[in-house]
């Protein structure tokens, strides 16, 4: 290990940031130092411009994910290396808004209904049911099944915080078939890994993410679909339903509920029931000219 990547770990350590930042903000800064094959911390503002245009020109990476290389840097040169940061020469990008896609109630049925396997089946399920995160939804331990209480406890999320999302009766009936069709029942993780999950170690994200990918196209839903996807049908239909933001912000995990407030815009239901102000005009009954 380097003595500037030494630095950096301590640097992130003593700031209690998460495993995955962590992995994030290290990558970053490796892959700046490759990209011109010098150390970084010869590096200046100009060949940080540089960098920034090949992430959108050339890896042709989204907004969101380049102004998380660019915290990384900012952390490197800022935390790590005490130099000045001047956001007028290296700025975050300009985010893309863009509305996701939401399924309908009867296009989930027809999702879960095409995953290709049991365990796919479940793990879809699962997700929409919660409306869990990838890693959430992986990490999740046979302890963290409340039978008493109907929750499910979600330990150490999005920005390490501890939450409970509701454990639907139907999910737990598919659960219960699930772990005793197991050749061996679960005594750590709820999904254990390797091809039987009789593993030491949770299945990965990209399980789930096939898992999704792999019905849709059964499913002939497209290729737009991901389990992000059933995340933000369960907080649409939620909402559809009658549940309120601040409850959809609790059982989502969003710091704040403006994050929350996107679904405002996602559901049908409620843009439906509101009248366009046309529809409030007397208007006359328009007489046709001649020659019209």
């Amino acid at each position: 290990m380097t003595q500037l990547r030494k630095m950096m770990l301590e640097e992130l350590e003593r700031r209690n940031y998460s495993q995955s930042t962590v992995r994030a903000y290290v990558r970053t800064i490796r892959d700046l130092a490759r990209y011109f094959n010098r150390p970084p911390d010869q590096l200046g503002p100009d060949q940080l411009r540089q960098y920034q245009a090949y992430l959108f020109r050339e890896c042709k990476l989204a907004a969101s994910t380049v102004n998380q290389r660019t915290a990384a840097l900012r952390f490197f040169f800022v935390a790590t290396l005490k130099k000045a940061w001047t956001i007028a020469e290296t700025p975050y990008p300009r985010k893309t808004f863009r509305l996701p896609k939401i399924l309908s109630v009867e296009q989930v049925s027809k999702l879960i209904d095409a995953a290709p396997t049991r365990f796919y089946r479940i793990v879809l399920m699962a997700i929409y049911a919660t409306g869990l995160r990838r890693a959430e939804l992986a990490h999740l331990k046979v302890t963290d099944i409340d039978r008493e209480r109907m929750v499910i406890h979600v330990k150490g999320g999005k920005g390490r915080k501890d939450r409970d999302v509701m454990l639907s009766p139907k999910l737990l009936d598919e659960l219960q078939s699930y772990l005793g069709g197991l050749r061996k029942e679960p005594e750590l993780w709820l999904f254990p890994g390797n091809r039987w999950h009789t593993g030491e170690m949770p299945i990965t994200t990209k399980v789930v993410w096939s898992a999704c990918r792999q019905a849709a196209t059964r499913a002939g839903l497209g290729d737009e679909i991901h389990p992000h996807t059933l995340r933000h049908c369960f907080a649409t239909h939620l909402l559809e339903s009658g549940a309120d933001l601040r409850t959809i912000q609790l059982l989502l995990g969003h710091r704040d509920l403006e994050e929350t407030t996107l679904y405002l815009h996602l559901s049908n239901a409620r843009m439906s029931a509101t009248a366009s102000p046309l529809d409030k005009l007397k208007l006359a009954a328009f007489l046709a000219q001649d020659g019209e």
